[in-house]
């Protein structure tokens, strides 16, 4: 259970300090907004000088009002906030929304001023959104804080911009979006992200949660909160391509990225993750439009061969599949359609279209009841019948019988979608014809921008939250590594259940010869300490024997002048596939694991996915499936599969070490040697924070 924030959006009573007759102020704003509902609840004005404002009287201050006030909003200079809010919490307040900026934005001393003041009001039992935000509003409850208005409707906006938030609701209104609540993020001081998406989940009246943050706070609790939610999340965050660790001393640490991270979480968490406002609009078009669905098989369906084409290439893009139909679907199809049209998909009416528009609709019929089918993308001229006066015919009649046969088609559409509900997208050249409306009044989500529509069927047939991996939780904190050497690693890795080969450190030849006679030869020889081993010309590989082996030793003492070797049992490596396994530290979502095409190119192929750690097991394989060069865990050119099982078990103790290590700042296995008869780790390596 969530925090209880009815305060907050449900107030018995309102006050706005620092309200004015002045525009140029936010508090003239706030104050307009708020009188927007003044038989709601009682709605007061606070100004130090009191008099009239928006022509009200003013209070003097909060205790002038003469009774207590659940919510405040606080729109003071800086030097007057703290008694603002002392004053808040006299009377009584249960919220506050604080406008004031000049605290943890402003450096140091404003940051432990705003700690200062969240910790009062948490004594107090009360809730603080803010400082340096703009508002709330709730539409659901009459409650109007900010200084613009928004489209009653379903989607709770929860945004860290003003701007944005504008922009969203300017982009969202073709598409008969609007919003149950808006919350200005600001600093977080004590209500978060988090709070705010549990709530959200809770509210009756939202069925979709839009997030525009920069900062996430507790990231890994976001991610937590958004799978947990019930309800599609869609999230737009910014700064996605700077490097997390740019001091990174492994292959983890400098592949690894902020964005990386970011959608490795939201696929975690199955939140929708976007780019662009204009491409969150889509996505929540698309959402609280028709059913959703698993399933990415896409048919295409249009009435002209290049509008079909690039459909297709747009779904491709947006991650659909856009495979050929069976057989029995196409036999079905030709049935309905003339003979030159083009039925193995995309689906091209070739003409029929302009001649009998209800073969859109024959068409779609079938492709809904299509078992083969998932989602239906119609692209190109629908809408244009009844939009283009005299069709295209050219007759001064046809126009009329071609608007009346588009509308008929429009119809029963809608008729066979709820007869099989699948996700079912229109791109248009005329998006606001009356044929276009009647689909989008069903449910339908109707485009001019084929990659808008491509994007939107990938939101309707993504996985949901239901269907997503989970936000897997943490293992409690071990006993902090304390020798984070390569024979330290190697034993916390190993004592995990991870295999290695056999070896020994040594720090001179009488060492070395002690630990080649522990074990037979071919050996491998590693110079310790040193960052990039094998960059470093420090490791050497089927040493036959001891004599090899000391050679080696001499010649690369020499060079590198390393006070420790290592000498290791050389493994087999014929059938073999390197992978590397490595977690990183990130300072918002905790351990990162990181897996994919291991050995010294690792940086260069960069062939490797993301998750949040630990990494489960089944987890583990079907990111190692996805990888590009995964055809290769099953063999290529005569060579035996190997056992993806045993790498994606090892994958999974090692991302747990490190989850279980918070002092490890980077982990990182790398060659793990993957082969028909199992898993072998043949290097490891830490960082410590």
């Amino acid at each position: 259970m969530g925090r209880d924030l009815t305060a907050l959006f449900d107030p018995r009573s309102v006050a706005v300090v620092g309200a004015s007759d002045d525009p140029a102020k936010y508090g003239h704003a706030v104050a307009a907004q708020a009188l927007r509902a003044p038989d709601r609840r009682p709605v007061h004005l606070v100004n130090r000088r009191g008099g009239t404002v928006l022509g009200r009287t003013a209070a003097t201050s909060l205790a002038a009002i003469g009774e207590p006030v659940e919510l405040v909003v606080i729109s003071v200079p800086g030097a007057g906030f703290e008694a603002a809010v002392d004053d808040a919490l006299a009377c009584g307040a249960k919220a506050i929304v604080a406008i004031t900026a000049g605290f943890a934005e402003a450096g140091p001393a404003g940051v432990a001023r705003q700690r200062a003041i969240a910790d009062r009001v948490r004594a107090a039992g009360a809730v603080l959104v803010g400082p340096n935000c703009l508002g709330i509003a709730d539409n659901t409850t009459e409650l109007y804080l900010a200084s613009d208005r928004f489209a009653p409707g379903a989607v709770a906006l929860l945004s860290q911009s003003g701007n944005l938030a504008l922009e969203l609701q300017l982009r969202g209104e073709p598409h008969g979006l609007g919003f149950s609540r808006f919350v200005s993020l600001g600093n977080q001081a004590d209500v978060t992200l988090v709070d705010l998406v549990e709530d959200c989940a809770r509210h009756g009246a939202t069925s979709a949660i839009a997030v525009y943050a920069e900062d996430f706070g507790d990231g890994r609790a976001f991610a937590a909160a958004a799978a947990a939610a019930g309800k599609p999340v869609v999230l737009l965050t910014a700064g996605r391509g700077s490097a997390s660790a740019r001091s990174a001393q492994s292959h983890t640490g400098a592949l690894t990225t902020s964005a990386d991270v970011v959608a490795a979480a939201c696929r975690d968490a199955g939140v929708e993750l976007v780019r662009t406002p204009r491409e969150m609009t889509v996505a929540l078009a698309a959402l609280a439009s028709g059913p959703r669905t698993r399933g990415r098989r896409t048919a295409v369906l249009t009435d002209g061969g290049g509008h079909g084409a690039i459909a297709a290439d747009a779904a491709e893009d947006a991650g659909l599949d856009v495979p050929e139909l069976g057989g029995p679907t196409q036999d079905r199809l030709r049935a309905v359609l003339w003979e030159q049209s083009s039925v193995g998909n995309p689906v091209d009416l070739a003409g029929m279209g302009e001649q009998r528009p209800l073969s859109y609709a024959d068409t779609a019929r079938e492709l809904l009841a299509a078992g083969e089918v998932d989602a239906v993308l119609m692209t190109g001229y629908f809408g244009g019948y009844a939009a283009s006066e005299g069709g295209l015919g050219g007759g001064p009649s046809g126009g009329s019988v071609l608007a009346d046969g588009e509308a008929r088609a429009a119809k029963e559409i809608v008729a066979h979608l709820a007869a099989t509900p699948k996700p079912l997208v229109l791109q248009s050249m005329y998006p606001q014809s009356p044929s276009c409306r009647v689909l989008a009044e069903a449910g339908v989500p109707v485009f001019a921008a084929t990659e808008d529509a491509a994007r939107a069927l990938a939101a309707m047939t993504g996985r949901t939250a239901a269907d997503a991996a989970g936000i897997p939780s943490l293992p409690p904190p071990a006993a902090p590594l304390r020798d984070p050497g390569y024979h330290g690693v190697r034993a916390l890795v190993g004592a995990a259940g991870v295999p290695f080969p056999a070896a020994r450190e040594v720090t001179d030849e009488a060492g070395l010869l002690a630990a080649a006679a522990e074990f037979d030869g071919p050996y491998v020889l590693k110079a310790l300490h040193l960052l990039h081993k094998s960059d470093a010309g420090g490791v050497a590989l089927r040493l036959a024997d001891r004599d090899a082996l000391l050679a080696a030793y001499r010649e690369m003492h020499a060079r590198l002048g390393a006070p420790a070797h290592s000498v290791e049992a050389m493994a087999d490596l014929s059938d073999g596939v390197e992978l590397i396994v490595g977690v990183n530290q990130d300072p918002r979502f905790g351990p990162v694991a990181m897996v994919g095409l291991g050995g010294v190119l690792t940086e260069t192929l960069r062939d490797v996915a993301f998750a949040l750690a630990p990494v489960p097991a089944a987890r583990a394989e079907a990111l190692l499936r996805g990888l590009r060069s995964a055809a290769l865990l099953d063999g290529v050119r005569g060579r035996p599969a190997v056992d993806v099982a045993a790498a994606a078990a090892v994958i999974e103790r090692i991302t747990t070490v490190a989850a279980a290590h918070p002092e490890i700042a980077e982990l990182e296995v790398n060659p793990l040697l993957v082969r028909p008869d199992g898993a072998l780790a043949l290097d490891a390596r830490a960082v410590l924070h």
